[in-house]
């Protein structure tokens, strides 16, 4: 289990980001308003033009913090229980509630996201790929869906696929590590 957490550690931090994948943090809600939505649109728009890494880093991460923070207090709660039962890799009950909140949510992109990643880690990628549909619907900026996607298409032989999500991934975040599965694109095509 260790050996595949390792393996695919960078499509754990694409998908779950860097502070959720690897920390028992969880941070307390953030509202949610239409400042967040703008927020947002400020930070997506500041990554897509960060001029290194530490600073796309910081900017990912503040992303990441939007994206598991919902305003609702109670889908935070629920999400807060989420993100702790992942710490325990207690993965029937994550997907358990998550079952739950994207059926009472179900326009909340991050849920789906979350459950993509433990059906990805289950290696159940049918179902990955379906929920990383919805993420992509309700938040299509999701660079960490698209390259969970881009990496389980790489890993199906569907190369054209793969490139696709993994370019439209850069495009959003030029910083993304997971280029580095891509050798033809270690180019900085994104600042074309």
């Amino acid at each position: 289990m260790r050996r595949s957490i390792i393996r695919y550690r960078f499509v754990l931090t694409a998908l779950l980001g860097p502070g959720v994948a690897f920390s028992a943090i969880i941070p307390a809600p953030l509202a949610q308003t239409e400042r967040e939505s703008a927020a947002l649109d400020a930070l997506f728009a500041k990554l897509k033009s960060a001029p290194d890494e530490t600073a796309a880093r910081a900017i990912t991460d503040q992303i990441w913090l939007y994206w598991t923070t919902p305003a609702d207090p109670d889908l935070a709660t629920r999400m807060r229980d989420v993100l702790m039962l992942r710490q325990q890799a207690d993965f029937p009950a994550v997907i358990a509630a998550l079952d739950d909140i994207v059926a009472d949510y179900p326009t909340y992109a991050e849920a789906w996201n979350q459950r993509a990643t433990i059906y990805y880690l289950l290696s159940n990628y049918d179902q990955s790929m379906a929920d990383i549909e919805k993420v992509l619907e309700f938040e299509p900026r999701h660079f960490g869906a698209l390259v969970g996607r881009a990496v389980m298409y790489k890993n199906q032989g569907k190369e054209a696929l793969a490139l696709r999500d993994m370019a439209a991934a850069l495009a959003i975040h030029p910083f993304l590590a997971e280029r580095a599965l891509f050798p033809e694109l270690l180019e900085d095509v994104t600042r074309i």
